[in-house]
């Protein structure tokens, strides 16, 4: 599994995960100024990517990627040959459980990513076992192509919600996994995800974000609504709940609220519009090939910067392909 990284900074962070990281591949996507070197600790096996490497590889299309914002761990995930992705922001760190024992996320993840899920039916004893009144004709399940996992400490709060609940924090460790069901949307996060790159690949697009953009802080809730109803199309599952991480930095609301608040209003648009969409086609390539035909047809009737939301998608795509 490789782990893919965006950051600014030095990446000291990763010294707590070394008995986790150190047999994994690491790809680091440095955003920012190229030429400050930001340092690594010893023994890992990693490429360092930065904003001289993003220009080298895609030339004029480099656009497609985002400056000043984690959207940028998409070129990381075009520069993986591994099936399985792991992707987390670097100031997150090993959590424990409540036996004491600290957790392993790319164990938990990959179990995820293993096991079927049941998103047609709803499993009431969630991924654990089947209850009576569970179909046997969907017990089998459908490959996973999603694993989302959770935060211990600080939660994956918008801008208004830390304006008013700022010194909140999850305590609460819930021991299950479940399947998203068919047709449900979710609000992905990106600081503790997995998925399988021969499934779903092509659509964990973080979009155009942060620098020159209206929107920010909504790159993995993009990715998730694309490849959500990809999932849905192809009948490929979502699981989320374990593996927590340990979430140690809270960012500033008001920084937050000036990155979010056109997101906040163009949601309740999007997310009805998304639920309406009928794919037809049968990989993820070409139906996220269809997802950006609606993007510019409807979504751009919200705002002309979905217009180019949808180029850049088609490129990415192009991209996809080219890497993969």
């Amino acid at each position: 599994m490789d782990v893919v990284i965006p950051t600014i900074r030095d990446l000291e962070f990763l010294r707590e995960w070394r008995p986790y990281f150190e047999d994994h591949h690491l790809i680091i996507v440095q955003d920012g100024n190229p030429n400050r070197k930001i340092s690594v600790p010893e023994g890992f096996d990693y490429d360092l990517y930065n904003w001289d490497d993003i220009e080298n590889d895609l030339g004029e299309d480099k656009w497609i990627i985002s400056r000043k914002d984690s959207a940028c761990r998409s070129y990381g995930f075009l520069k993986s040959n591994s099936r399985y992705v792991f992707t987390i922001d670097d100031d997150c760190f090993p959590a424990k459980n409540p036996k004491g024992d600290t957790i392993n996320p790319i164990i938990q993840h990959g179990e995820n990513l293993r096991t079927n899920s049941h998103p047609s039916f709803f499993n009431t004893l969630y991924d654990q076992e089947f209850v009576r009144g569970y179909p046997f004709s969907k017990r089998v399940g459908v490959p996973t192509a999603i694993s989302h996992g959770l935060w211990l400490n600080i939660p994956d709060f918008d801008a208004p919600t830390q304006m008013v609940r700022p010194n909140w924090r999850n305590n609460k460790y819930v021991d299950i996994v479940q399947t998203i069901p068919y047709e449900s949307l979710f609000p992905m996060c990106g600081m503790n995800l997995a998925f399988d790159s021969k499934l779903i690949g092509p659509a964990m697009y973080f979009g155009l974000m942060g620098n020159q953009y209206p929107w920010g802080r909504y790159d993995d809730m993009w990715a998730g609504w694309c490849a959500k109803t990809i999932c849905d199309q192809l009948s490929y599952g979502v699981k989320t709940g374990l593996p927590y991480i340990w979430h140690n930095k809270a960012s500033d609301w008001q920084t937050n609220f000036i990155k979010e608040h056109k997101g906040i209003l163009w949601q309740e648009k999007i997310i009805p519009l998304f639920k309406d969409i009928k794919l037809e086609s049968s990989n993820s390539i070409d139906a996220y090939f269809e997802l950006s035909a609606f993007v510019e047809d409807e979504l751009g009737k919200i705002n002309e910067y979905f217009i180019k939301l949808s180029q850049a998608m088609r490129i990415w795509i192009n991209y996809w392909e080219m890497y993969h």
